[in-house]
């Protein structure tokens, strides 16, 4: 079965952690074993696991994350350095399209022929597999250097911006943070309405969120968002606003940090197999249940999003592992056609609703 994942960091992990992504996870694991402490965790993706799991389409995106209290040296100082290091990932996404590891899906037409094939593939695996699909997509919009810049980020390639990371930006205000739009923030929703950018509301603070889907008039998602009615907390949301992306026609991805999956996870205290692929299905249940139906529900993993194997579910090893979730949702009364749409078909679906015509 075709699985979407609509969100993986994966130019970050390849530029600011150097892992080479055509290894093996198992190869990733023993070179950096002579980095302990630096990395970021254990590693679960890269493009054998996508290609061993089905993970034939991805939403990768451009992470240059901006952080002005001189925190960490992996947070850019200054907006500039993050355009710059923006433009370092999309080099790295355009160089593995030139190998025939990724193919980008800038449109329509390119997206629904992807599928196809991997579907194709899925069903008959002989051969050598199609490239991991991806659209591409900007977390935190800082390397945005003004609002009237949007248009020539769409002209790269880009199909959806989330103006919000952690903290407040130029934008809006992000996880950790509470407030609105900046006056910036509503510009920049109002020229990516007009260049047709889509708008992925995840890590939006409760205020700005509210204000961005007043603003911005296109389509919505939120790539990585678990249910705040399972897990208390600001970075997942809560039932008003799944409605309201219900109401949208939005599709929510759940996401596979174990601090937004179980309610009292403790980063680096708790144990990551208290903490089970089950508990995800929960978040996804639940965003089915207040829909009425399966149509809105989706996967947006996050994997070695800053994180790794030790702040998983305990039973995942590899992104891979995505596999088990059918089975979980069969047994819990999922309908065949139901399971393929939480797997892939509501995500391929909206953005072959939403993404532009082909030139």
């Amino acid at each position: 079965m075709l699985i979407f994942d609509a969100h993986l960091d994966l130019a970050w992990n390849a530029v600011e952690w150097n892992r080479d992504l055509e290894l093996t996870v198992a190869e990733l694991r023993d070179f950096e074993n002579n980095f302990e402490g630096i990395i970021p965790g254990a590693c679960t993706v890269s493009y054998p696991e996508l290609e061993r799991g089905g993970i034939g389409i991805v939403i990768a995106t451009l992470l240059p994350r901006l952080h002005r209290k001189h925190k960490e040296l992996t947070f850019y100082q200054g907006r500039e350095s993050s355009y710059a290091a923006a433009h370092g990932q999309l080099a790295y996404y355009r160089s593995m399209e030139r190998k025939g590891v990724l193919k980008s899906l800038p449109d329509r037409a390119a997206l629904a022929e992807h599928a196809q094939l991997w579907r194709d593939y899925l069903a008959s695996p002989t051969g050598e597999a199609p490239p991991i699909g991806y659209i591409l997509s900007m977390e935190g919009a800082p390397p945005i250097l003004e609002p009237a810049q949007a248009g020539e980020w769409f002209d790269a390639g880009l199909r959806i911006v989330g103006p919000g990371h952690y903290g407040p930006n130029e934008y809006c205000h992000g996880t950790g943070s509470e407030g609105p739009l900046t006056d910036d923030g509503v510009q920049l929703l109002k020229e990516m309405d007009s260049v047709g950018l889509l708008l992925d509301a995840t890590h939006l603070a409760d205020e700005s969120f509210w204000q961005a889907l007043d603003v911005f008039n296109g389509p919505v998602l939120a790539s990585h968002h678990n249910c705040r009615s399972l897990v208390p907390g600001d970075r997942q949301l809560d039932d008003d606003q799944i409605k309201a992306l219900i109401e949208r026609g939005s599709v929510i991805g759940a996401a596979f940090d174990n601090w937004m999956i179980k309610p009292g996870y403790v980063k680096k205290v708790t144990s990551a197999d208290l903490v089970k692929i089950e508990d995800v299905v929960d978040h996804i249940d639940h965003v089915c249940q207040l829909a009425g139906n399966a149509n809105h529900s989706g996967i947006g993993t996050d994997l070695d999003g800053g994180f790794g194997k030790e702040q998983c579910p305990g039973d995942l090893d590899t992104i891979a592992d995505l596999v088990k979730i059918p089975n979980i949702l069969e047994s819990r009364g999922y309908s065949s056609e139901d399971i393929e749409k939480i797997m892939s078909k509501n995500f391929v679906d909206f953005f072959e609703k939403n993404l532009p015509e082909a030139n």
